[in-house]
């Protein structure tokens, strides 16, 4: 054999030695849940036959079986990681048709309705629907809506097993709770789309298909299993301590600060006055009154230090999880949280082993996690959305742009809030285009001046709501100071939201927002690349 071929068959086994190596585990896991999220995605908006799915499923452990073995040539490491991704893909898209392709009987039965009656003599069946409220009832304006599960759906003399929720809307009074099992009589509907907003994809994303309006309601009684039964006095009890803390705070701070501290706090917009609500709208800080990450690592790190007094730290660390999960469900489990929760989570898990967290891998993961119980969020939850993209642009833009802003006084956090605030509406900007098609002027000064002070509210509120539960009088002198700290932030939103060019109409097509990204993410790494030349220079 010939030295150049004997340096040859040296170079190889190093040139793959080195390609593993930068390839390190917690990278392969990355690209694994990202393939993952993108079959998701492509089962979303796509139709992919089964045959299709079952040939690439195939074809993969074929080519995973034959080149991906240890010590193999580096292009068949790579033909067999490619595989392997591939079949993760194709396990995205699996989950989410096996999702779609769930019977949805009320639906069905809506549809039916709607295809044979007439509309100029509309005579549709009623039919009567028994189950339990599964979610807590949103008030609004004179009506409530009641998320419920129907388990049994009667028409005339036929009776069918369910297991669906559709929402309910009735009249503000008598008011219901959750878990109240109920007997409902009335007409099952498809949602109806409004000029301007998609609301039947805005109720699919939480597994809604069907609405009933103001049906006739009765209490009724019904078997449960046991989960369920364990399932809805657990989360009654939690619904019972946020709605006697929402009271503590109402009878604290006068309105219309305390349903802002309720929104911070807890996420609760149902009580915000329409004209607040259309403020944070157009200075684009409806994100404030939204719990985000940074509430839940705030609540996260307070939950862990106060049972790290009390107990030794790996009981403290499974009561701290507990602690995260009670607080993400009495915020509504919304995404934004859900996904808030599940980083606070391994933020903690890697704290207990000591280890680093990633937090490019912790965000891949916890959308993985929630796209693995609920396909559909990806494609029709907005929140979602824009909080990983939000999240996104706090990891990757803010360490590129933070050096612009080297030269800015840090006072009161001054420097860190905006650039904060810059990474993440970079990354959110196509998407509020495309689904709100405003564009907010005032955005950046408002989210400067309000954000440093959010914090201090927050426990203000937070104090003023527990002290008022167990001494009114305490309640009312702590509210007084979160009174005034809300007057302030809900005043300056609503002076620059005031004028006419607060906010500018703008019309996005899906299209631009996948080249507004492109642009975004090269202009991105030109920046990465002068800042690598100039520091090797």
């Amino acid at each position: 054999m010939s030295a150049t071929s004997l340096e040859g068959t040296r170079a190889e086994p190093e040139l793959n030695w080195q390609w593993r190596a930068t390839m390190h585990k917690s990278q392969i896991f990355f690209f694994i849940l990202l393939a993952f999220i993108a079959g998701v995605f492509a089962g979303s908006f796509f139709n992919i036959p089964n045959l299709a799915v079952e040939s690439t499923a195939l074809v993969c452990a074929v080519l995973i079986a034959i080149f991906y073995r240890r010590g193999s040539r580096l292009l068949n490491v790579k033909i067999g990681l490619a595989a392997f991704l591939t079949l993760f893909f194709v396990l995205g898209v699996v989950r989410f048709n096996y999702v779609n392709s769930r019977q949805h009987n009320l639906q069905k039965f809506a549809e039916a309705q709607a295809q044979v009656i007439d509309p100029k003599h509309k005579h549709p069946i009623k039919v009567t629907l028994n189950g339990y409220i599964d979610d807590e009832p949103v008030v609004s304006g004179s009506k409530q809506n009641l998320v419920f599960r129907a388990l049994k759906l009667i028409a005339g003399q036929q009776s069918i097993d369910v297991n669906e929720r559709t929402l309910i809307t009735t009249q503000l009074f008598p008011e219901y709770q959750y878990g109240d099992k109920l007997a409902i009589t009335g007409e099952v509907q498809l949602p109806q789309n409004f000029s301007d907003f998609d609301y039947r994809t805005y109720l699919a994303k939480d597994s809604i298909f069907t609405t009933v309006s103001y049906p006739n309601i009765i209490t009724t009684q019904i078997d449960l299993p046991f989960y369920e039964k364990w399932k809805l006095a657990v989360f009654r009890e939690i619904f019972v301590f946020k709605n006697s803390f929402e009271r503590s705070v109402g009878r604290s701070i006068m309105q219309p600060n305390a349903a802002f501290v309720d929104g911070i706090l807890l996420g609760s917009r149902s009580q915000l006055p329409d004209n607040i609500k259309q403020d944070f709208a157009r200075t684009s800080t409806s994100h404030i009154i939204a719990v985000s990450g940074y509430n839940i690592t705030i609540i996260a790190g307070i939950i862990s230090w106060f049972f790290l007094l009390f107990m030794r730290r790996p009981l403290a660390f499974w009561f701290s999880i507990a602690g995260i999960v009670l607080f993400t469900i009495m915020t509504g489990a919304q995404a934004s949280v859900v996904r808030a929760a599940i980083m606070g989570a391994l933020v903690l898990l890697a704290n207990r082993e000591g280890r680093l967290s990633s937090p490019r891998n912790a965000i891949v993961l916890a959308g993985a996690l929630m796209v693995l119980l609920n396909p559909t969020i990806l494609r029709y939850d907005v929140g979602f959305q824009l909080s990983f993209a939000a999240t996104l642009g706090l990891i990757y833009v803010s360490p590129i742009i933070e050096k612009y802003f080297f030269k800015l006084p840090d006072y009161f956090n001054l420097r860190e809030t905006l650039i904060m605030t810059a990474s993440a509406q970079i990354f959110v900007l196509p998407l509020l285009l495309y689904y709100f098609k405003s564009l907010s002027v005032t955005s950046l000064p408002a989210n400067i001046i309000v954000l440093p002070t959010i914090p201090f509210a927050m426990l203000l509120g937070f104090v003023s709501g527990i002290a008022g539960m167990i001494l009114p009088v305490l309640g009312h002198l702590v509210g007084y100071f979160a009174w005034l700290l809300t007057g302030f932030e809900l005043g300056v939103i609503k002076i620059l939201a005031k004028p006419s060019w607060a906010a500018i109409s703008i019309e996005f097509k899906w299209y631009m927002v996948v080249a507004a990204y492109v642009l975004i993410v090269i202009f991105l790494k030109k920046l990465t690349s002068k800042r690598f030349f100039s520091n090797i220079e």
